[in-house]
């Protein structure tokens, strides 16, 4: 089963390397959904929290400061319980 990786609060370095800052930014009130992942997608939490819980899994909460990889074949369903606010890009 494919893994949530989460890397707790990269360095501004770490943030550049990735380019972070010239990703879009995707912003989503307080709700549920189900989201399965065809392609890899990386995020980096600006505000808010989900928690998202892959099929079979156990639940993972993902706050400010995250840079979090959801791979491709991720099956799960997501609960965002603060008003969320990522940049986010496709591998």
């Amino acid at each position: 089963m494919p893994e949530i990786i989460i890397e707790k609060n990269p360095s501004e370095a770490r943030l550049q390397e990735l380019g972070v800052s010239g990703w879009e930014i995707w912003d989503c009130p307080v709700t549920e959904f189900r989201l399965d992942f065809d392609e890899t997608e990386k995020a980096y939490i600006l505000e808010g929290e989900i928690v998202v819980t892959p099929d079979g899994g156990q639940p993972v909460t993902i706050v400010p400061g995250d840079y979090a990889i959801f791979p491709t074949g991720l099956k799960s369903m997501w609960q965002v319980t603060k008003q969320l606010k990522k940049h986010y890009s496709y591998d």
